[in-house]
């Protein structure tokens, strides 16, 4: 069995983010949330993995090179432009050939992992398999419509006026009839082949596509505030340790993980959080469900339940929440009356805020 990851959408909900850097790469809990997909995969006992890749294939290539480091042999699938999920089945044909395969969106995140859906599909007589996951907002994702067996019925992408609320969540499951089935379809209104009709094609031509409810936790990180709740979720289960410096005058309290090389300098930490190698958090206070990237500098500020990326710097601010921060960005005081912030900043820019 081979997997085929998603790494190639432009990522447009996470901008400004995105305009310089791969929304697969945007870290939750310090690791960018591709590499969970990667190790699932891993975990699951699949070793061959094709990756997608567009626009932001070297940044791509860089992080996750070889696949060595996860367990992995990657062999990488260029995509010109991101023409809709079948279609990158369709141009990985050569390398998936035959084989059974798991497709996995590179920007989502399945907390338990799919080690055991690989396992039932691997003695599968079915021809897919899909996760399903019950949502709020089915309106935003492809519906699936399943007797009570399991079976799916119809798949319809998008719906404006959606028939239940069981969402299809970014991994897939297929057998080589996939092939045909993308080869049959045509684009759809948004000029995308659509993976939704090519498993509806195969449910037309009599393939049996059974699902799999997720009863655990799942979130396609499509935009920021999914990604501060999966960086929640994620930091709860955080195993703490400090690695790094604290000073007497400090307070660490909860799950706090300081890696080795930061520091933390008269300074209050609530977990859970992590403080990553070589930053620097003086006379500030970081709140639950924060992360703060390697080289960052805290000082005279506050910051909760925030993603911060690394060499990004806070310099008497008060107060920021919520919010995801760029790369090399520089939030500095300018004069003005007390306000609590929410903030999306791109890489390398520098804000000036009322504190």
């Amino acid at each position: 069995m081979k997997a085929l990851v998603l790494a190639g959408g432009s990522g447009t909900r996470l901008r400004p983010i995105t305009h310089t850097s791969s929304k697969q790469l945007v870290p939750v809990a310090n690791k960018p949330i591709l590499f969970y997909g990667l190790e699932s995969i891993a975990a699951a006992g699949i070793t061959d993995v094709g990756v997608i890749v567009g626009s932001t294939a070297a940044e791509i290539e860089a992080a996750v090179g070889d696949g060595a480091a996860f367990g992995l042999n990657v062999t990488y699938i260029p995509q010109s432009e991101p023409l809709g999920l079948a279609h990158a089945v369709l141009i990985a044909e050569p390398f998936l050939g035959d084989d059974d395969f798991v497709m996995y969106l590179g920007d989502n995140f399945v907390l338990d992992g799919i080690t055991d859906v690989v396992e039932e599909f691997r003695e599968a007589p079915h021809a897919a398999q899909v996760l399903l996951t019950r949502v709020k907002n089915p309106t935003a994702f492809g519906v699936a419509i399943t007797d009570d067996k399991g079976n799916v019925l119809e798949l319809e992408e998008k719906p404006a006026a959606p028939r239940g609320d069981l969402a299809v969540a970014g991994v897939y499951f297929f057998k080589a009839a996939v092939h045909e089935a993308v080869r049959a379809i045509r684009p759809s209104a948004r000029g995308e082949l659509e993976i939704t009709d090519a498993l509806q094609w195969m449910i037309d031509q009599g393939m049996a596509v059974c699902s799999t409810v997720i009863t655990g936790y799942w979130k396609d990180t499509g935009n920021v505030t999914d990604m501060l709740e999966v960086n929640r979720t994620l930091l709860e289960r955080l195993q703490p340790s400090v690695d790094g410096y604290v000073d007497d005058e400090s307070e660490i309290i909860g799950r706090v993980r300081v890696e080795a090389g930061a520091e933390v300098r008269r300074s209050r930490i609530v977990g859970p959080a992590i403080i990553g190698a070589g930053s620097v958090v003086s006379d500030s206070y970081v709140g639950p469900s924060t992360s703060v990237a390697e080289d960052c500098r805290i000082t005279h500020s506050e910051i909760e339940y925030s993603i911060v990326l690394r060499e990004s710097s806070f310099d008497h601010i008060r107060r920021v929440a919520a919010s995801l921060v760029g790369r090399n960005v520089r939030v500095t005081l300018a004069p003005g009356p007390p306000a609590t912030h929410r903030l999306v900043i791109g890489d390398h820019g520098h804000v000036e805020l009322s504190s």
